[in-house]
């Protein structure tokens, strides 16, 4: 199916998508992969991050749900987790700041103790068809989000995280196939894929292993959110499979990154393109 002509404000919502993203509610079965272990997952009320909540707590996780305001996404989030039979702290919070950042984990560690598995993949784009459109503030802001704050949090999240924690970033083809009008946001991708790589390095010795995910063109709210109508109507057919991809899709790669399946995977980029190749 071919996405229509639609949008919405920032940061958008999930309830009003046509269709509404596949989060693997119908779909996603789990087996235990993650039973016992505690996951923070930032903008986990839409899009990657709520299938990724689905999918870690049919796993056997409990999750902490980080979201910015979009209240009635979260609380679906939420009821995904506890329907599976498993805890769930939903966390609205500004990630852009580092007192934000900070006030996640620590909420995070009063709720359950510690962090197996940290994921940041809360993000912010807008595209704009020129440089001097770029606000410098939305510069700013973009890089806060997406990048400052994967900083902020695992430097904070590390004091509570033990030997086969997993650290997992959202990148994006973006950050090796940059569009021009998403440039803020290509590059912060591009240093989530690079940071990750030092992350590997500077905590093998701990036993925590860090990875990154890089989506191509996922229906999440973000899309019609940020993006002009003509470049929402059809978004994804350009790629080999000749369709969007949708966040149930994404899910199982996050899974199999958190799991003990995975204890000797850190420092990769995994990529999830529809074909799409990363250079």
């Amino acid at each position: 199916m071919s996405i229509p002509t639609q949008q919405q404000e920032v940061p958008g919502t999930d309830q009003v998508m046509d269709p509404k993203p596949d989060y693997g509610v119908e779909t996603y079965r789990g087996s235990g992969r993650l039973a016992g272990k505690v996951a923070l997952i930032t903008g986990a009320d839409s899009g990657i991050g709520k299938a990724v909540a689905l999918a870690f707590a049919r796993e056997g996780a409990d999750v902490v749900i980080a979201y910015l305001s979009e209240d009635d996404d979260a609380s679906e989030t939420v009821s995904f987790v506890e329907d599976a039979g498993q805890r769930a702290l939903a966390v609205a919070i500004d990630l852009s700041t580092r007192e934000g950042c900070l006030q996640l984990i620590e909420a995070s560690v009063a709720e359950f103790g510690r962090i197996d598995v940290l994921v940041h993949n809360a993000a912010f784009q807008m595209s704009r068809d020129s440089l001097d459109e770029v606000p410098d503030a939305e510069w700013d802001y973009t890089l806060a989000v997406n990048l400052s704050a994967y900083f902020h949090l695992t430097k904070a999240a590390l004091p509570h995280m033990g030997r086969g924690a997993s650290i997992i970033a959202t990148s994006s083809i973006q950050g090796d196939n940059p569009s021009p009008e998403l440039l803020p946001y290509a590059a912060t991708k591009a240093a989530i894929a690079n940071m990750t790589a030092s992350l590997a390095q500077m905590l093998g010795e701990k036993g925590i292993r860090a990875n990154a995910v890089a989506p191509g063109p996922i229906w999440t709210p973000l899309i019609p959110a940020t993006m002009p109508p003509d470049m929402v109507k059809g978004f994804g057919d350009d790629t080999p499979l000749g369709r969007v991809g949708q966040p149930a899709e994404l899910a199982p790669v996050y899974v199999m990154l958190a799991s003990d399946e995975a204890s000797y995977v850190s420092g990769a980029v995994i990529a999830v393109t529809g074909g799409k190749p990363l250079l």
